[in-house]
């Protein structure tokens, strides 16, 4: 509410009486003060009790782990290896009444920024678990918080994505920064965090990167999501699964079986959390779906798909809109906002 608008609302203050008028008045007045230094000195006691008990009333400083959404974290999102999902970052994705979605899935991946928080709101009442993508690792020239980063913390560009850059992951005000996407995340609902492009190290990034740099900034990034209720996935990254396993809740992978390394991504099923598995083959976008034999090399858990045992794969189009297609053969096309 705005200040002229909290003016107006006041109720007009009544002229004072004079003393002499009513001694009753005085009397009257003089219980009320009492009364009232009474309350104050109980709530002071109880809050007092409070602040030395072991039962934290979540007053820590920070947002409460519902964030302002209404969404209500009392636990940590923990998902179970083979959990279903649908992943879109293009555009917003449109929602019926009540937040119908199709396909129907577990979990949704959705662009933090793009989305607004009545949708996150209504898929977590639909059923349905909001995992929020931003990136984490680079820089984005059409971001709100853009201005934000420093040049000396920017790196080369990335190959093929034009507007980006690679970040000094150990750089106080690029963490800074994902502090502030961790608290919006937290804020509009999301029940977990997608944070990509943490492997820089693998890149001519311009910037020396290391993976220990990569599995300091992981673990730092899981813990400021922790402290909301939220878990965190690992994007990619194959070569330190060993050093997070333990913080993270799940993978993000994008063409293991392309690149014939699912196996490296086995570790998380064996500790029940599901490997997400996008695919992006050069037919994926047709309304029949793929061919057979794409869908056999994808999904048949043989060959280049060796390994993939009781991954949530998903067959995609590289821009990541509403099309998608499961290894049952089923292809959907999610609602999305022009």
């Amino acid at each position: 509410m705005d200040n002229d608008l909290q003016e107006t609302s006041k109720p007009l203050r009544p002229a004072r009486a004079p003393w002499w008028r009513s001694k009753k008045f005085i009397i009257a007045a003089a219980i009320a003060a009492a009364l009232i230094i009474i309350a104050l000195a109980v709530g002071l006691g109880v809050g007092l009790t409070r602040g030395k008990g072991g039962d934290d009333n979540g007053d820590n400083g920070q947002e409460p782990p519902g964030g302002d959404s209404g969404v209500n974290r009392t636990s940590m999102y923990k998902p179970k290896a083979g959990t279903t999902w649908q992943i879109i970052l293009s555009k917003p994705v449109k929602l019926g009444n009540n937040g119908e979605v199709t396909p129907k899935m577990e979990a949704y991946d959705l662009d933090m920024f793009d989305n607004d928080a009545e949708s996150f709101v209504q898929l977590h009442n639909a059923g349905v678990s909001v995992i929020c993508y931003f990136s984490a690792g680079t820089y984005e020239d059409w971001r709100s918080d853009k201005d934000k980063f420093d040049q000396a913390d920017m790196g080369k560009p990335l190959d093929d994505w034009p507007g980006e850059r690679w970040l000094n992951v150990s750089s106080p005000t690029v963490r800074d920064i994902m502090k502030a996407r961790i608290k919006l995340a937290a804020s509009k609902g999301c029940l977990a965090i997608d944070p990509d492009n943490v492997d820089g190290y693998q890149n001519d990034n311009g910037l020396g990167l290391t993976t220990e740099q990569a599995v300091d900034f992981v673990k730092f990034l899981s813990s400021e999501a922790a402290s909301y209720n939220m878990s965190t996935g690992l994007k990619n990254a194959a070569d330190i699964i060993d050093d997070v396993l333990d913080v993270v809740a799940f993978s993000v992978n994008e063409q293991c079986v392309e690149n014939s390394e699912c196996e490296s991504y086995a570790p998380f099923i064996q500790a029940g959390k599901p490997v997400f598995n996008i695919e992006y083959p050069s037919d994926a976008g047709a309304a029949r779906g793929v061919s057979s034999a794409v869908s056999t090399d994808i999904c048949s858990r043989r060959g280049k798909s060796q390994g993939a045992e009781n991954f949530s794969t998903v067959i995609k189009k590289m821009n990541l809109d509403g099309w998608v297609e499961y290894c049952d053969q089923k292809v959907f096309t999610t609602d999305i906002f022009s």
